[in-house]
């Protein structure tokens, strides 16, 4: 039986993918424009729009217990949660995108305030 050899080519190519899969991140972060306000949501209902750059914590009640969320140095996360998991507080802080505490029906969004857009005659 006859090994498997590798050549220069196979590492060439190897060492290609490995640096278009880690240079993605950089670029997928890219694509994903940090926000400028954090929208908090419990129960399907807004309670809070505020801007990313100014320091506080927040208290919520949700459906189980006590959430609380804090912005900081232009981030935000889950800093306490009455969920059995604690994903929410694991996931840390978010510049852009969504933190979500399911169990407790808290979602805190990172956006833009020309991303939020009205209805429109199809959704609304």
């Amino acid at each position: 039986m006859r090994g498997t050899m590798i050549t220069k080519a196979d590492k060439v190519l190897l060492s290609l993918c490995i640096f278009l899969s880690f240079s993605s991140f950089a670029y997928v972060k890219g694509m994903v424009p940090a926000g400028s306000e954090v929208r908090i949501e419990v129960d399907g209902k807004l309670k809070y729009t505020l801007p990313l750059n100014a320091d506080r914590t927040l208290e919520l009640n949700g459906t189980i217990g006590k959430t609380t969320v804090e912005i900081k140095g232009g981030k935000v996360r889950i800093k306490e949660a009455p969920c059995p998991n604690k994903l929410c507080i694991h996931q840390g802080w978010v510049e852009s995108g969504a933190v979500v505490c399911l169990p407790n029906k808290v979602i805190v969004t990172v956006t833009s305030p020309s991303r939020i857009k009205d209805p429109d005659a199809v959704s609304g």
